[in-house]
């Protein structure tokens, strides 16, 4: 009541100041977003609809043509399946990683901090630095990988991994989980430090055994954890490219073409900018449409 009685003795000049700061507040972040991402938006949408090959000044207007091409393009088609095993395996396994060394390391244990941050250590690294890193474990006659499985007897299975269309993607694939997972298992540690602990000691009284009580105690209170780091990682999964184009540009033969890359030689090598830009939006629109639909159907399964 004080409060309220100190701004009703203010001046009418200073009680509309009092109001219109937090508005103030509001107002200037929506500024920089309106500027430096609904602009731009709008721009790409209108950029999709024409010709433009990022040099000509001219500008012709086509519609849906740059979307239509999208259905008949064989390499859209090629890096699309690769963005899908990328999203299932690159989500998955972080995730069945970071959850088993995190009932390791948790409740903390002797060292457990120095294997936080070993494990961590990958994700300070620069994308380039970890592609470096693999494409060196990978190489056909002085890889680590190669020589391992020439000193184990096992020469007959060494191949130049990233030049090979069976291996190639796999093998991109595991350098980014090892670059990743660290991240996640971060982040559930952090969400296991919240766990009620009462609440495992009951399930252990009334006999519940190590599983049932992962499955049905700890995992449920990881819910809204497991959901922001599988929403996060299904957006990366559509928009992944660094990585793969550093070790293989989406070689050999577009045998590791993910999306992302598509659109870079699309609009940057050919000089179809437009195309490259209505690629732009569908990656767009698939992470929002993806990570939106995991996140509906999670808080919609935790409610029942």
């Amino acid at each position: 009541m004080g409060s309220v009685r100190q701004v009703a003795s203010k001046p009418p000049g200073a009680r509309l100041g009092i109001r219109l700061t937090p508005w103030a507040f509001l107002i200037i972040p929506l500024v920089f977003y309106a500027i430096f991402f609904l602009v731009p938006l709008l721009q790409s949408v209108v950029i999709s609809l024409t010709d433009w090959d990022g040099v000509r000044q001219v500008r012709n207007f086509v519609g849906l043509a740059n979307y239509a091409r999208m259905l008949t393009d064989p390499l859209v088609r090629v890096a699309l399946g690769h963005n899908l095993i990328w999203i299932l395996v690159g989500t998955a396994s972080p995730i069945i990683i970071s959850l088993g060394l995190g009932m390791l390391l948790w409740p903390s244990t002797r060292g457990s901090n120095l294997f936080q941050a070993a494990y961590f250590m990958p994700q300070i690294l620069s994308t380039v630095v970890v592609a470096a890193i693999w494409s060196k474990v990978y190489h056909p006659l002085i890889g680590l990988l190669n020589k391992a499985l020439e000193a184990a007897g096992l020469g007959h299975l060494t191949l130049g991994w990233l030049g090979s269309m069976q291996w190639a993607l796999p093998a991109v694939l595991i350098a980014a989980i090892w670059a990743y997972f660290g991240f996640t298992l971060v982040v559930i540690l952090a969400g296991l430090q919240t766990v009620d602990v009462d609440l495992l000691d009951a399930a252990s009284i009334d006999g519940a055994n190590g599983l049932q009580r992962f499955w049905n105690v700890i995992l449920p209170q990881l819910g809204p954890v497991l959901t922001m780091i599988t929403a996060y990682t299904l957006i990366g999964g559509f928009n992944v490219f660094d990585i793969v184009w550093v070790m293989t540009a989406g070689g050999p033969a577009n045998a590791t073409d993910v999306l992302s890359t598509v659109l870079y030689k699309r609009a940057f090598m050919e000089d179809h900018v437009a195309y490259g830009t209505s690629l732009a939006l569908m990656l767009t629109a698939l992470s929002l449409i993806a990570s939106g639909l995991f996140i509906y159907f999670r808080e919609k399964g935790t409610e029942r």
